[in-house]
């Protein structure tokens, strides 16, 4: 029973070196104790002030992120509405060139072929009147050949020029 209760002179004995040691723990090892979980929570409070920040620059880039992520959408469809524009007009144009150039070349053929045509006609006429030159030339040389038509032919055409 000796050991739970203790003598006088080692409860003294105890109770001094615990003071002593208090007192040593308060004067060398108290501070430098204290100063190191001061500092180390201001360093924990430093580094959650800075998380945040960092935090909210995150967010504020993501934002900014964002806005230029709808002005490039927004640029890149009005390009691509541009490039439908521009490519309609080209398009419309190609059509419009194609169909006056089509319309210049029918004009074109038709008056080639209406020149050709005309040509044509003068060169028939050409050799109709020749022959008819010739077949009248031999008509006459053979009506001519006796006296008696030539009279007659004169006589006849007489008749047709005092009749109108």
């Amino acid at each position: 029973m000796d050991l739970l209760i203790p003598e006088v002179g080692l409860v003294v004995f105890q109770t001094i070196a615990f003071l002593l040691l208090m007192f040593l723990l308060g004067k060398f090892a108290w501070k430098p104790v204290m100063a190191a979980i001061k500092e180390r929570e201001q360093f924990i409070d430093d580094s959650l002030n800075k998380a945040e920040l960092a935090n909210q620059e995150m967010a504020r880039l993501a934002a900014q992120n964002e806005d230029l992520m709808k002005q490039a959408r927004a640029e890149r469809d009005e390009i691509l509405k541009e490039a439908k524009k521009l490519k309609d007009n080209i398009v419309n144009e190609a059509k419009t060139s194609a169909q006056t150039e089509g319309a210049k070349l029918i004009e074109k053929a038709r008056i080639e072929i209406e020149n050709q045509k005309k040509a044509a006609l003068a060169e028939l006429k050409g050799q109709v009147s020749t022959l008819s030159l010739d077949i009248a030339e031999r008509v006459l040389r053979s009506q001519l050949d006796d006296k008696a038509k030539q009279q007659d032919l004169v006589n006849s055409l007489l008749k047709d020029v005092e009749l109108n």
